[in-house]
């Protein structure tokens, strides 16, 4: 079957069934969908019965926030290539006067455009399979804008295999209706973090921060003195990409709801301040955050905020140097060795040698990458061991630190004592700068030698290797063994 860029999945298994199936419903619609995969809850949806169904609203509750924890949960492990979204715009409390509409008086659009509609409705009888997709095309389109016509595909995922499995929930809570225990929301929610390559954790953390908030949700993004600490903080990034895929993220999830993005550039950020706030949504790791707000707010002659606990979730894929949590750290650790933007051409520079720049703080992986350069062909140049070649008596540089810095810095042998001449300029800007004013152009001139012999070397390689081709082609063909062998028989 034909691979699909985007994919709207409605769910419509019982409430104490549906976690059974989300793992195989997700990995089959994963073989179909290679992008976007929007969710819409409704469980117990008989696609089955008329066709005149419409959607209805679904009050928060306990068993909803536990069912999309565990979506995305399972979503990372089985379709992390899928960008999944849960769509919360039914999920909400029943206005007291909400007219024959529901939820959706007019379709909502998405931001990316479906392509397929799935469900995990089980078909009883093969005769329906028309049906069940009509009604699905119909229901669907009276909640998202998509084409009428859209296939609709019957995700059938190991119902068998579920089956037992499913009669023992039924048996242990039969009366359990859509929704369970309601959930607590709020008017105005807060949460706080970094937001780096959304994943099912951030995901997770918005949704439920979504369903807890009936009217603002406040988020605070780290930006410049909360990075300092990342890890790969240069891979984070920018803050104003990070902002917009939030924005498009939750316009999809819940575009009722007022959003105000904001920068957060020390840890406790507005949420100390703004009175209008009731709730914190925060995770094990991040509870003493949410206690040092409340303490603050506290200080301030404001309420203390409700704190709203979520559970992290466990990467299945993480290695042993990584974090056992989802986190954005590990997968910019995963980054490493790949290219993340193309090469700029630059016609002022000769294509050949090809040069590179290896950068990087101490224990940052500069020496191993020169090593797998190596490996490659490539000339390395250690601009640390040129840096002790400028000061070697009789350089020009030599001289000149003398004549700057004084005799004090020499050893008894006569070289210059690189520690004895750290001291003289370390934390004084003008004496540091005096010190690489001389060094760093004698060093940037033993690179450029550097190159050029390693140019020369080369290009006295690729001579000898094309002669050595040429004689090759212009060699008469020897006879062959068992002819010679002949003659010498005669």
């Amino acid at each position: 079957m034909s691979m699909f860029s985007t994919g709207i999945l409605v769910l419509t298994s019982p409430i104490h069934t549906l976690p059974l199936r989300i793992t195989s419903a997700l990995s089959s619609a994963a073989q179909l969908v290679e992008r976007t995969l929007y969710v819409h809850l409704h469980p117990g949806l008989n696609l089955g019965g008329s066709s005149q169904l419409r959607p209805v609203f679904i009050p928060p509750a306990v068993d909803i926030s536990t069912l999309i924890t565990r979506l995305y949960s399972n979503a990372s492990d089985v379709c992390a290539h899928l960008d999944v979204r849960v769509l919360l715009t039914n999920i909400h409390t029943p206005p007291a006067a909400c007219g024959a509409s529901g939820p959706f008086p007019t379709p909502q659009y998405l931001t990316h455009s479906p392509d397929v509609l799935l469900t995990d409705f089980p078909l009883q009888d093969p005769a329906q399979s028309s049906q069940v997709t009509q009604c699905l095309q119909r229901y669907t389109g009276r909640c998202y804008v998509c084409s009428p016509d859209l296939p609709s595909v019957l995700l059938h995922p190991q119902m068998e295999e579920l089956q037992e499995e499913e009669e023992e929930a039924r048996l242990k809570e039969p009366e359990e209706k859509v929704g369970g225990k309601p959930l607590e929301t709020y008017t105005d929610v807060v949460v706080g973090g970094t937001f780096d390559r959304l994943h099912g954790a951030h995901k997770t953390l918005l949704n439920i921060s979504c369903l807890l908030a009936t009217r603002r949700f406040l988020i605070g993004v780290c930006d410049q003195g909360m990075l300092k600490k990342k890890v790969l903080k240069e891979l984070i990034e920018p803050y104003a990409l990070r902002v917009q895929r939030l924005q498009e993220f939750l316009r999809d999830v819940k575009p009722s709801l007022q959003v105000e993005i904001v920068p957060l550039d020390d840890p406790l950020g507005v949420s100390v301040v703004d009175r209008l706030l009731q709730c914190i949504v925060v995770s094990e790791e991040t509870r003493k955050g949410g206690e040092a707000v409340n303490k603050k707010r506290i200080e301030n002659g404001l309420p203390a905020l409700v704190l709203h606990e979520i559970q992290l979730l466990k990467d299945a894929h993480h290695s042993e140097t990584e974090e056992e949590k989802i986190s954005s750290s590990s997968l910019r650790s995963r980054l490493l060795g790949t290219l993340l933007t193309p090469p700029k051409a630059k016609p002022h520079l000769p294509l050949h040698p090809y040069i590179i720049g290896l950068t990087g703080g101490s224990g940052s992986g500069k020496s191993s990458v020169a090593k797998q350069l190596e490996s490659l062909g490539a000339v390395r140049i250690d601009c640390d061991k040129l840096g002790h070649q400028v000061y070697e008596a009789g350089t020009g540089a030599y001289r000149r630190v003398l004549e700057e810095f004084g005799s004090d810095v020499l050893d008894e042998d006569k070289s210059i004592n690189r520690r004895a001449l750290g001291r003289k300029v370390f934390g004084k800007q003008e004496r540091l700068k005096a010190l690489t004013d001389i060094v760093w152009p004698e060093i940037a001139l033993l690179v450029k030698n550097t190159i050029s012999q390693a140019r020369e070397e080369v290009s006295i390689k690729d001579n000898r290797a094309r002669r050595r081709d040429r004689g090759r082609c212009q060699a008469p063909p020897k006879e062959p063994k068992v002819q010679q062998r002949a003659d010498r028989t005669r």
